[in-house]
């Protein structure tokens, strides 16, 4: 995303809770972006709310985005990663994507980007620290563990739990799920751990990245701590997020990508 290319056209693909607020804020005003178009896969259900724009973008059809937009935003189901980064990235436009789990699933999307001059970003979202654990992979980080605690509505469907047949109704006391790889985390839970293989891409990569998952009655936030050991620091962090309309997903997580389009034109700009 290169700030010299003024207003920059902008899509969003998936209008659920976190398509819709970044939708809203770019028809607020984002410097030098515009909102132009959207996708869903319900779009009578979102024409009211796109009418209350003062700019409503189009609505496309997915295969048609990168016709109206420079950079995209992936806020829509995972398995629709590939349809709706590779035509940005093969036009060597932008893609920011949320579905992070997928694009383990996709790694030669990252090949066609740079082929093609296009980009990938993958936004900090629900995480903490990401910073920090990008500067120590500049040397070399020695671990990296992740140990999530969610609200059992947040974690309801993951086809980790239902291929294992795990019953997590009517928890008395936390439940450890899984204990693995941010890899196999990605695959078993993904729409839950997008932030397990983030912090995975901005380490030691998703085989080395280890992830601990907990279905925790007594928590009402979806909490990640991160343990690093590197040759440059040991640190640890936790951050508790307020679910948003849609458990699996914390409110922070729209913010992030709001904040990241506030970077393309700021004056300053803070953090790695």
């Amino acid at each position: 995303m290169n700030s010299s290319r003024a207003p920059q056209r902008v899509a969003i693909a998936g209008l659920g809770a976190i398509g819709a607020a970044i939708a809203r804020e770019l028809d607020r005003g984002l410097g030098g972006l515009t909102l132009t178009a959207v996708a869903s896969g319900s779009p009578e259900k979102h024409r009211d709310f796109l009418a209350t724009f003062a700019t409503p973008p189009q609505v496309v059809p997915l295969d048609q985005l990168h016709d109206h937009a420079d950079v995209v935003i992936e806020a829509a189901p995972a398995k629709l990663l590939r349809a709706i980064v590779e035509p940005f990235v093969r036009s060597g436009k932008s893609a920011i994507v949320l579905s992070a789990a997928a694009l383990l699933q996709h790694e030669d999307l990252i090949d066609i980007a740079k082929q093609n001059g296009g980009q990938i970003i993958v936004p900090t979202g629900a995480l903490i620290g990401l910073d920090a654990v990008t500067a120590a992979a500049v040397g070399t980080i020695h671990s990296v563990r992740m140990i999530t605690r969610k609200p059992v509505d947040g974690l309801r469907g993951a086809p980790f739990i239902v291929d294992n047949d795990i019953d997590i109704e009517g928890l008395s006391e936390p439940l450890k799920l899984f204990d693995g790889t941010a890899r196999e985390a990605g695959k078993g839970f993904p729409a839950n751990l997008n932030v397990a293989v983030a912090l995975s891409l901005a380490g030691i990569g998703a085989d080395r990245t280890m992830v601990e998952i907990w279905a925790d009655p007594s928590v009402t936030r979806n909490t990640h701590r991160i343990e690093v050991d590197a040759d440059s620091a040991r640190f640890s962090m936790t951050i508790e997020n307020i679910p948003s309309d849609n458990p699996r997903t914390g409110l922070i997580t729209p913010l992030s990508v709001i904040a990241l389009l506030r970077k393309q034109s700021a004056a300053l700009r803070v953090g790695t």
